[in-house]
C-alpha cells in the first residue's frame, strides 16, 4: 500500500471519527418532568415539577412543599420578557424579579466543552441503560458549569453550577414527557398583575432562581 493510500484511508478514518463526536444540542420544545434541587452541603432541597415551552420561551416550576394540599411556592420564568414571578398560592402574592437569559439549561450552549460521554446504567444489553454527554463551560462572575444530556434526544438529566457568591447548586431532572398538558402554565395568575418588578444589582440566572424556591420551600417545612 503506498503512502498516498494510507494518507487517503487515514484522513477517511479522521473524518467518521469526527463526525460522530458529540455536538452541542437543543433539546425538544415542549417538555414536562420533575426536578430535585440541591445546594452543596445538602442542607437546602426541594423536589417539584417543571414545564417548558421553547417556542415562548417560559418555563413554569412548581416546589412539592405542600401545606393544605397546595403548592407554596413556584416560579414562572418569562426568557422572553427576561422577568420572573415568585407565586406564594398559600397567601396569595406574588413577586417580580428580573431574569438574566445568558444561560439556559435546556440547551446546550454553542460554547460548550465535552467533557465525556458514558452509559447511565449498563451497556451490555438493550434497555438497561442510557448514554449521555457530558458539556462544561464557564458563567459570568467565575463561575463554572456542568451539564449532561442524552445522546439520542438532547434530554437534560442533570445541571450543576457554581459560583464564589452561592457555592453548587445541582438541579436533577427526570420522568420528561413531550409536551405541555396545560397552556395556562405560562400565565401568571391573577393577582400578579398588580406586582412591581424588584429592583437589583445584579438580576438572577435559572439556578440563583431555583435556589430561592428551594430556600422558601424548606423555610416553610
Amino acid at each position: 500500500m503506498n503512502l498516498s493510500r494510507v494518507l487517503s484511508c487515514l484522513s477517511l478514518l479522521l473524518a467518521a471519527a469526527a463526525a460522530q463526536e458529540p455536538k452541542p444540542c437543543v433539546a425538544p420544545p415542549l417538555m414536562s418532568g420533575g426536578l430535585t434541587v440541591m445546594t452543596a452541603d445538602g442542607y437546602i432541597m426541594s423536589a417539584g415539577l417543571i414545564s417548558y415551552d421553547a417556542f415562548g420561551q417560559r418555563m413554569r416550576v412548581k416546589t412539592m412543599g405542600l401545606v393544605g394540599n397546595q403548592t407554596i411556592v413556584d416560579q414562572l420564568m418569562l426568557f422572553n420578557q427576561k422577568v420572573y414571578y415568585e407565586i406564594d398560592w398559600r397567601k396569595f402574592s406574588c413577586k417580580k424579579k428580573k431574569l438574566n437569559t445568558d444561560f439556559s439549561p435546556i440547551s446546550v450552549p454553542s460554547d460548550a466543552n465535552l467533557m465525556g460521554q458514558v452509559f447511565m446504567g449498563s451497556s451490555s444489553s438493550w434497555g438497561m441503560g442510557v448514554m449521555t454527554n457530558t458539556w462544561y463551560g464557564s458563567l459570568p462572575g467565575n463561575g463554572t458549569y456542568t451539564s449532561v444530556f442524552t445522546e439520542i434526544g438532547c434530554i437534560p438529566v442533570a445541571h450543576s453550577t457554581f459560583t464564589p457568591e452561592t457555592g453548587w447548586t445541582t438541579v436533577s431532572t427526570y420522568n420528561w414527557v413531550l409536551g405541555n398538558a396545560d397552556p395556562m402554565e405560562y400565565f401568571p395568575p391573577f393577582f400578579c398583575s398588580k406586582a412591581k418588578l424588584e429592583e437589583t444589582e445584579t438580576p438572577d440566572n435559572v439556578f440563583t432562581a431555583l435556589r430561592s424556591l428551594a430556600i422558601k420551600t424548606k423555610t416553610e417545612e
